[in-house]
């Protein structure tokens, strides 16, 4: 994929991101339009304080003043044609075209690379410390079904395999670079590469991996698939790290959208004609279970919160 912002370093800032409130999506209506803001969102300054004067508009104001124009002939009423105003609808749930059409453009700088077939972004509401959505860009898939899609068209669920995998390293590299001076399974490997990279000469990238050890195993920290019920009309697939450390992560339905069955994950697929899985049943009424140990907290999403919380500072430290 093309990456015309790789030089940038790749953030993962807690973003707004897309889904809604109805009985089959994830997220609040406000998300959707746009409206909600994420808590370390930067104020804009008010920079009209700062506007220069601009001499040459100054002078010919007062140029206009010296040499008022003449009032013109008054002339006969005429009722002007009024063209009827056409009001473009915008589908809130249509967001994701303009990155999967206009990449190039980095719509609000959350592209992080492309290509003819795919984009991928930075969710707008992420409910993890790193989520990111694959966006295909062929026309005909942009409406279908992800379970329907992934099941029946095996040369589509390979790309997408093959896309995906890549994903999921990017993801763990990020985690590794944001977490692993924390992490004592991380350690040997965080030493190791202290070591080569304080070296008289330290090997490129490419030559570096095979010289140090493994370390802590990232990327099963990394979880990839589709909803059930999508939240945006428009295919995508969810890669994000799994603890659900998010400003964004606000209400049961984010919680359990991606920590219960409502998520296929992609090794799923093919499903089976009759599947099950297209079926979720009541899922915003299930139960919610810290993805970690396992406890139920019901309805009671303030304190799988604060749970939450404590589990990520031992995840983090694992």
């Amino acid at each position: 994929m093309s990456a015309p912002w790789k030089d940038r370093p790749f953030s993962v800032a807690a973003l707004p991101g897309y889904d809604s409130e109805d009985e089959h999506d994830a997220i609040t209506a406000e998300e959707l339009t746009g409206t909600a803001t994420p808590d370390d969102t930067a104020r804009v300054p008010d920079r009209t304080q700062y506007k220069r004067p601009n001499a040459f508009a100054e002078l010919m104001a007062t140029s206009a003043r010296k040499k008022p124009k003449p009032e013109p002939e008054p002339k006969l009423a005429v009722k002007p044609t009024v063209k009827p105003t056409v009001q473009k609808s915008r589908d809130p749930r249509d967001g994701l075209l303009e990155y999967i059409e206009k990449p190039e453009t980095n719509p609000g700088g959350r592209v992080v690379e492309y290509d003819d077939d795919f984009v991928v972004i930075r969710d707008m509401y992420p409910k993890a410390t790193v989520h990111l959505l694959l966006l295909p860009r062929d026309p005909s898939l942009y409406t279908q079904h992800p379970l329907h899609v992934l099941s029946e068209q095996p040369a589509f669920l390979a790309e997408v395999r093959t896309r995906v995998e890549k994903l999921k390293a990017l993801v763990a590299s990020e985690l590794r670079r944001l977490y692993g001076a924390s992490s004592a399974s991380d350690a040997p490997y965080q030493t190791a590469l202290e070591e080569l990279m304080s070296s008289p000469d330290p090997p490129p990238a490419p030559e570096r991996a095979a010289l140090l050890p493994p370390g802590r195993d990232w990327p099963q920290e990394v979880v990839a698939g589709v909803h059930t019920h999508p939240s945006m009309n428009h295919l995508h697939v969810h890669i994000l790290s799994r603890e659900m450390h998010s400003a964004c992560m606000k209400h049961k339905k984010h919680y359990l959208s991606f920590h219960t069955s409502f998520l296929v994950q992609l090794d799923e697929f093919p499903l089976e004609p009759k599947s099950k899985r297209f079926r979720p049943g009541d899922w915003p009424n299930w139960d919610m279970e810290c993805w970690r140990c396992g406890k139920s907290y019901g309805n009671q999403f303030a304190a799988l919160k604060r749970h939450l919380e404590k589990e990520f500072e031992t995840w983090k430290n694992e």
